[in-house]
């Protein structure tokens, strides 16, 4: 009997260091103790304002075309668009003529009725950044911003669609654990 309780004592002894673990799946989005005023169930009570309209193209010639745009403005922010909890939109200030998000077809699926904004939480049930649904209605990330949810649980996290006042044909998909969007667009519904 002895034996076995100090079995069982050291199985819990190795344990709480797993416990103690940060849990933000994956890492990547922040370095040692993530920010206390992104994500972490906060949800934002609107969606971004349309971003000022600025000449962006000399600033264009001279970024490099395969480096990506760096949102991580705080010490342990993630470097993903991302809402503040005072409801500042971090990472949408590129603008309507924004070619990473141009649809030659806008609206080609419809437009979701599910329900928008705060007061509409939904649990994403399966898929991937290709395709993921919830609902009944089915969604898929732009591929410009496939970098930007890579830490997405597909099957369990819960995001709140917002509009996208920029992007015509788009909607902004804000994940409530880690508190980044992704542009997405709607698929359809069954």
């Amino acid at each position: 009997m002895k034996s076995l309780l100090a079995v069982l004592a050291l199985f819990l002894l190795c344990s709480v260091p797993a416990l103690a673990q940060d849990r933000d799946h994956g890492g990547q989005q922040h370095q040692g103790k993530p920010a206390k005023d992104v994500g972490r169930g906060h949800i934002p009570s609107h969606g971004p304002p349309p971003a000022r309209q600025e000449d962006h193209s000399r600033q264009d010639d001279h970024r490099d075309a395969q480096q990506s745009p760096r949102y991580s403005d705080k010490r342990d922010h993630p470097d993903a668009p991302h809402v503040h909890h005072n409801d500042t939109w971090v990472g949408h200030d590129s603008g309507r003529d924004d070619a990473h998000y141009h649809l030659d077809r806008v609206w080609e699926h419809g437009r979701f009725t599910g329900g928008i904004g705060r007061g509409h939480v939904w649990r994403i049930s399966g898929g991937n950044r290709e395709r993921f649904w919830f609902g009944g209605f089915y969604f898929s990330v732009a591929p410009y911003d496939y970098s930007y949810c890579n830490d997405w649980d597909w099957d369990r996290d819960q995001v709140v669609i917002y509009d996208d006042p920029d992007h015509d044909g788009w909607y902004l998909a804000y994940n409530v654990r880690l508190g980044t969007y992704c542009h997405v667009e709607y698929l359809g519904g069954s």
